[in-house]
């Protein structure tokens, strides 16, 4: 990756964290005003759902910035584990409004309301499904140009709150134009359920990062292909791959001729190494080179 291109995605990555909080924020405000307006318990699941979108976007914001700073003599493989903390930072917030809106949904179910001024309620979820819904296409747009795991967990949230806007519309329109007053409650359960998906989805992806999980098969077999592609290879084994924020790390022996001088075997290895680099333009490659038919311990991995 060009320094010009990193001076990029650290730019793009810094504004998309603040676009999410700004637009958060906003949605929390004239959230709270259709929601005092309504008295629609699925309109508050979906206020508190924006305050803990602004308080994980805000992690997101720390967390993004921290991952971005360069590696240093304490931390040699870089801060890129503070994007998949905050990734749990997020599940913990995520889930922690699915309980809190059971809770309000169902008192509503034993103790049902009638839901007043819904013209207020449609008009601010429709402004709320086009301005999370932009978001969204833009924080899509920062993950493929920068892999951010933040914000691929920040832009899943923001996604689900999009469905979570629609279906807040669907209960304010059968509980006051048919009277369904249970709508409103059973529709705030059903988004609690897909809340709770969304937090374990979100939680398990930075799990996996935090534990150092290997990459998919796709791009460990990519990797071998790339590795046996150079004419003087002779076989490779020990591919171990990992993921730290938006970097990924690569490390493979390959086995070679035994009768290669030091210089050669250190060129063969550098082809490859930059081969490897091109196909995973984000990834830091490390290759130890090995002679032939030469005994030695082997992770059984590959």
């Amino acid at each position: 990756m060009t320094t010009e291109t990193s001076s990029g995605n650290v730019r793009l990555l810094t504004l998309a964290t603040y676009v999410a909080v700004a637009t958060a924020s906003g949605l929390v405000l004239v959230k709270f005003f259709a929601w005092q307006a309504t008295g629609a318990v699925s309109l508050l699941s979906t206020l508190l759902d924006s305050l803990l979108d602004v308080g994980a976007s805000f992690i997101n914001l720390l967390a993004v910035r921290h991952a971005l700073q360069p590696a240093d003599e304490e931390h040699r493989f870089g801060h890129g584990k503070a994007e998949p903390l905050a990734g749990l930072a997020q599940a913990a917030f995520i889930s922690g409004s699915a309980v809190f809106l059971l809770l309000e949904a169902g008192e509503r179910l034993f103790n049902p309301r009638q839901v007043v001024n819904a013209d207020i309620g449609y008009a601010v979820m429709a402004l709320s499904v086009a301005v999370t819904l932009a978001l969204v296409i833009f924080q899509r747009y920062v993950v493929k140009k920068t892999g951010s795991v933040a914000i691929q967990a920040d832009s899943m949230h923001y996604r689900m709150d999009v469905l979570v806007n629609i279906s807040v519309i669907g209960s304010l329109f059968l509980a006051s134009q048919f009277g369904w007053l249970l709508a409103d409650p059973l529709f705030a359960l059903a988004i609690a359920a897909y809340i709770f998906h969304g937090a374990w989805e979100v939680g398990s992806q930075s799990l996996h990062l935090l534990m150092d999980r290997e990459l998919p098969n796709e791009d460990r077999e990519r990797i071998v292909e790339i590795a046996n592609a150079h004419p003087d290879v002779r076989g490779m084994h020990d591919l171990r791959t990992r993921s730290s924020g938006n970097k990924t790390f690569i490390q493979l022996h390959l086995e070679m001729d035994p009768d290669l001088a030091l210089r050669d075997a250190h060129v063969i290895a550098e082809a490859v190494m930059y081969s490897i680099e091109k196909a995973f333009p984000d990834a830091e490659v490390m290759i130890h080179e090995d002679p032939e038919g030469v005994q030695e311990r082997r992770l059984d991995f590959d």
